[in-house]
């Protein structure tokens, strides 16, 4: 059990690092949407929305299957030890 709530956590901590650096890059400037406009025909509205949404799910994904496990590991841990 032990061994699953050090990697939940380990995983955990990964996944919130890579949204806040993809938060990061995102308030960073304008090279991120002068990249993408060449590639795909979107606004700034739009990449913005993009990027909103990615970061929202990939929170949520890493909350729901990381440290919910985690927390559920944790209670499990304490009801079974003497």
């Amino acid at each position: 059990m032990e061994t699953i709530e050090k990697i939940t956590i380990r995983c955990f901590f990964i996944g919130m690092a890579f949204v806040l650096i993809w938060f990061l890059f995102c308030i960073t400037g304008d090279w991120m949407y002068q990249i993408h406009s060449k590639l795909f025909d979107v606004s700034k509205e739009q990449l913005a929305l993009v990027h909103y949404c990615g970061l929202m799910f990939t929170k949520v994904c890493v909350f729901l299957f990381f440290l919910i496990p985690y927390i559920a590991c944790k209670w499990a841990g304490k009801k079974s030890s003497p």
